[in-house]
């Protein structure tokens, strides 16, 4: 099986002086006259051994079609004299043609390498059935090898030298270049992404969507229609996708062949248990990341293999990795774990609103996925990157994610889910602790985090779990918080305040989503007198109802933003606090995207604590009587 090397959208048809937008193949085709794209009228012409034939771009297919005609001119090396387009096929339906097919003579007449194409993001079931029609049509035109060609999916089989029914071992890395040897394997570390004339070829970075519809097709085949759960499915595509990233980085050599891929000729089973070799070292160098061992069939190990093999996870942007990967976890866990997920565009606000640095100690000891870690990792980067040139700038933001991130979650699985998002994001997923924030920092296993408890970290982002009550009987450690002493229950997000602030140093600032009924309820003036007494209130921006509707929670919320006052501090009288209401947040109840408000909330944000606020975010004493604007 080979996949396409370099992004690929469907090609863009408009008027006027713009053209269609498609790889660097096809634009050569253009340029060369091999492919004609007509604006105005949504045609592509082709010249080939039966001379110009021109279909319509209203058909998906015809984008894969043009698109890979142009690769085997330039990548494959096949002259148009010997491609034909729309072959009718012997001894099958009148209304059945192939849709490429190239040959070894000028005259047309031995059929070499035959094409199914099919439009980008197929199922696996599609897929299937197109592999079957590959055949059909080859088998009849007696051709050497067969071809699907679905998008950035691409598989390949040797035809003329195993029996019609064969699907498994005669499957081949690549396509022969110019009627040459088939490659044993295709990518190879540190080879050009395209290289003309050879097979070997690095993996290439994929796009946006290339990454939505890969991870769409993974999750269709490892959850099995239904009879995998989301949590053991999830569980399994993070170790596969632990295994790709660990062969990328660490485990292949440059000028050698990557291990996750599929050679020519190779079974299910030998692709496996390469992937499990992987995955057996990976687990001695890393044993805190995955305990338990692979446990999805060979079939499924080879058809991930297949879908990801040829692209690069460390190459792809990190905001397209980051969208891909929580497609993929709300595919999995919405309903049965939304509320562990923080949407990105609260997590981008808040984290923005808060203005992290490569100076700052940063915990979230509720960090679910690990999206505010993250988010503070991307933003620390950026600024890093704008201030120092590129060595110093990577050095510094490796040393801060190493060293000065750090998450605790409760929930084991999502202790990992965590880890996998940090690894993808080529950070420290070695600082999340898989326990209870609330419980005895004794029983906590990461020493950054023991040493660092007790009023070390200078930013916090979290957003607790809402609606939990511990109780005294369960949870002896209820004891030890001042809002939970001498109480039977307490609900944990209150809990969560005291702990947060433990957590803080004097001056540390505090960003935590919280109900709206710890700022209103009358029963709940103890916990706001708590806060008041500890902390300055930066700011609070209301959010709307249907802020966490997607994920399965109904609460209405508010975005509470605090600073812990120093042990000598005398905060003034009246000083300015900032409010805000955000009606539309980027998103509607539905998941859909909606007008986003928090932009012109952070510019107003920027205004108020431009007059109101000093450096350290501590008022500024010559206005403490002033009432701001907002």
């Amino acid at each position: 099986m080979w996949h396409l090397d370099t992004a690929y959208p469907p090609p863009k048809v408009q008027g006027g002086d713009e053209r269609m937008e498609g790889s660097e193949y096809l634009d050569r085709a253009v340029e060369d006259n091999f492919v004609e794209i007509d604006r105005v009228k949504k045609r592509v012409s082709y010249n080939t051994r039966e001379g110009v034939k021109s279909y319509s771009l209203d058909r998906p297919e015809e984008f894969v079609r043009s698109e890979f005609y142009s690769e085997l001119v330039y990548k494959y090396k096949y002259e148009p004299k010997r491609i034909g387009l729309e072959i009718e096929v012997p001894r099958r339906k009148p209304s059945d043609r192939a849709d490429i097919v190239v040959y070894e003579d000028d005259n047309g007449k031995k059929p070499y390498i035959i094409v199914e194409c099919k439009r980008d993001g197929i199922s696996e079931a599609e897929i299937r059935q197109a592999i079957e029609q590959a055949f059909g049509n080859a088998n009849s035109l007696r051709g050497k090898y067969a071809a699907v060609v679905a998008g950035s999916v691409r598989i390949a089989f040797d035809v003329a030298n195993y029996p019609p029914t064969e699907r498994e071992k005669n499957v081949i890395s690549d396509l022969p270049i110019r009627f040459g040897r088939v490659p044993k394997y295709t990518y190879k570390k540190g080879a050009p992404e395209v290289v003309f004339g050879t097979g070997d070829r690095d993996l290439g970075k994929p796009t946006r969507q290339e990454l939505l519809n890969k991870f769409q097709q993974c999750h269709d085949i490892i959850w099995e229609g239904g009879k995998r759960n989301p949590a053991e499915a999830f569980d399994e595509m993070s170790k596969l996708m632990f295994c790709k990233i660990w062969d990328e980085r660490w485990m292949t050599k440059r000028s050698d062949y990557y291990r996750f891929q599929i050679g020519t000729h190779e079974t299910k089973k030998e692709v496996s248990s390469r992937v499990l070799q992987i995955y057996r070292k990976a687990q001695e160098l890393e044993p805190g990341v995955f305990v338990d061992p692979i446990k999805a069939a060979d079939s499924i190990v080879y058809s991930i293999v297949q879908i990801l093999q040829e692209i690069s996870l460390s190459k792809a942007d990190l905001d397209a990795k980051g969208e891909a990967f929580e497609h993929f976890l709300g595919k999995v866990f919405k309903g049965e774990m939304g509320q562990y997920f923080t949407p990105r565009e609260l997590v981008r606000f808040m984290v923005s609103f808060m203005e992290p640095d490569a100076f700052d100690y940063v915990v979230d000891p509720a960090c679910g996925s690990g999206g505010f870690l993250l988010e503070v990792l991307e933003q620390v980067r950026e600024k890093l990157s704008s201030e120092l040139d590129e060595k110093d700038a990577d050095s510094r933001w490796r040393d801060f994610a190493l060293d000065q991130v750090w998450g605790i979650e409760i929930n084991s699985q999502l202790s990992r889910v965590a880890m996998m998002n940090m690894i993808l994001h080529e950070d420290g997923h070695t600082n999340i602790e898989n326990g209870d924030a609330l419980d005895d920092s004794q029983s906590w296993t990461k020493e950054g985090i023991k040493k660092n408890f007790r009023e070390k970290f200078s930013l916090l982002l979290t957003n607790p779990p809402f609606g939990a009550v511990v109780k005294w009987e369960e949870k002896q450690y209820l004891e030890g918080y001042e809002l939970g002493r001498s109480r039977k229950r307490q609900k944990a997000e209150i809990l969560f305040i005291e702990r947060v602030l433990d957590f803080l140093r004097p001056g540390g600032r505090l960003a935590v989503v919280l109900p709206d009924g710890i700022l209103t309820n009358s029963s709940l003036q103890y916990v706001r007198d708590f806060i008041m007494e500890r902390t300055q209130i930066l700011g609070i921006v209301s959010l709307p109802q249907g802020a966490f509707a997607y994920y399965g929670s109904g609460i209405k919320a508010s975005l509470v933003f605090l600073r812990k006052i120093k042990e000598s501090e005398r905060l003034p009288e009246n000083y300015a606090i900032f409010l805000a209401e955000a009606k539309h947040i980027g998103y509607d109840t539905t998941g859909r995207s909606d007008k986003n408000e928090f932009p012109e909330i952070l510019r107003m944000w920027e205004e108020f604590k431009d007059r109101y606020l000093d450096n350290e975010f501590a008022p500024r004493r010559e206005y403490e009587n002033e009432k701001p604007s907002q």
